[in-house]
C-alpha cells in the first residue's frame, strides 16, 4: 500500500513537470509561428485587398514595438 502511494505521488510529480514543458513549448513555438509566418500573410492579405490605410501603420507600430524591445 505505502510503494503504491509513493509511486502515485512520483508518477504525478513527473507527469507534471512533463506537462508543464509542453505548455511551455507550445507557448514558443505558437510565438514563433504567429510571428513570423501568421502576422506577414495577415498584412498580404489585408494590402491585397485593398486595406493599405490599415495595414501600413499596423506594420510601422509593430515594426517600433520590434525596436524597442529588441533582445540582444
Amino acid at each position: 500500500m505505502m510503494l503504491t502511494l509513493l509511486f502515485l505521488i512520483c508518477l504525478f510529480g513527473v507527469f507534471g513537470k512533463l506537462f508543464c514543458f509542453g505548455l511551455k513549448a507550445a507557448w514558443g513555438i505558437s510565438k514563433f509561428v504567429l510571428t513570423i509566418v501568421f502576422l506577414p500573410v495577415v498584412l498580404i492579405v489585408m494590402v491585397i485587398a485593398g486595406l493599405i490605410k490599415i495595414a501600413l501603420p499596423l506594420l510601422l507600430i509593430i515594426g517600433i514595438v520590434g525596436l524597442i524591445t529588441e533582445k540582444r
